[in-house]
């Protein structure tokens, strides 16, 4: 299995400041040190806010990737070299995705929903 794009970005972010956001509302800004590919994440240096607006200092922290509502990682990564090695579609590719996906809504729109056919209640199967 291949790691997806938002796995490697959060790669290329080590070493960088992160916001992350717990499911249980609470925001930790630091340095990640680690990030693996389920997304738990090895940060130092940590302001931890609680969800009543209190904030403390952690030297380390270690957040399960389950456990995470969102990272906000920095501007700067939009200039990673991965970003670099994707080339944008050509209009053509576009203009042919757009094709399919119009011929794709009006075959369903024609057909309707798909339901297995129906026979009259006194038609007799032999």
């Amino acid at each position: 299995m291949s790691v997806g794009i938002p796995i490697k970005v959060l790669h290329e972010a080590q070493g960088l400041t992160v916001t992350v956001e717990t499911r249980i509302n609470e925001v930790y800004r630091g340095k990640l040190v680690g990030a693996e590919d389920n997304m738990n994440v090895l940060m130092v240096d940590v302001s931890k806010t609680f969800r009543d607006g209190k904030v403390t200092h952690v030297d380390t922290i270690f957040i399960r990737g389950s456990k995470i509502n969102f990272i906000i990682l920095p501007g700067m990564l939009k200039n990673a070299p991965m970003f670099k090695r994707m080339k944008p579609p050509t209009l053509a590719e576009t203009k042919e995705r757009a094709a399919e996906a119009r011929k794709q809504a009006l075959l369903i729109k024609n057909t309707g929903p798909l339901r297995p056919p129906t026979r009259p209640p006194y038609q007799i199967r032999r």
